[in-house]
């Protein structure tokens, strides 16, 4: 039975799961890793799932929790690297910018909360749910990184890209 219940859990949400890790880190062989990751910690939980309130909800939060976890690591590694780099150049070469590159440009609450919110479509208190914030705090992450990336891409810029960043 709970092979039966875990298997149909797996065909249901490992899409989602790889996608939404994939919107937070932008690399799709991380995000399959970590989407692989989050589904052996959802077995490995399987009972805390089966009694969650919303058992898709509980996998989005082991995701964002395992890309919390990569790009503050990916980020301590590329400090290293940036700092080498400004060693040897003193100019900054333009990036070509669009939905995933602009992503990634967010603070990680501020992604974590558009992402939810616009590529799937969450409520807010669904959101709030997942990241362990209050409403207001996604409200207001939602609005202030829904701003950044239109001031990162451009006025014309209406999130017409989700699916180009899925």
């Amino acid at each position: 039975m709970r092979d039966d219940a875990f298997h149909a859990y797996f065909e249901r949400h490992h899409a989602s799961l790889s996608r939404l890790a994939y919107l937070m880190t932008g690399e799709s062989d991380v995000a399959d890793d970590l989407a692989a990751d989050a589904l052996t910690e959802i077995w490995r939980h399987w009972d805390r799932v089966t009694a969650a309130d919303d058992p898709a909800a509980y996998g989005h939060g082991v995701v964002m929790n395992l890309a919390r976890n990569w790009v503050r690591r990916r980020s301590r590694e590329r400090l290293l690297t940036l700092e080498a780099f400004r060693r040897g150049r003193d100019t900054d070469v333009p990036a070509v910018l669009d939905v995933r590159g602009a992503l990634r440009r967010l603070p990680e609450r501020r992604r974590a909360c558009v992402v939810l919110r616009y590529a799937f479509d969450m409520p807010e208190r669904e959101v709030a749910g997942i990241l362990g914030i209050s409403v207001g705090a996604v409200k207001s992450a939602t609005s202030r990184g829904a701003k950044q990336l239109a001031d990162i891409l451009g006025d014309s810029a209406r999130f017409d890209g989700w699916e180009a960043a899925r």
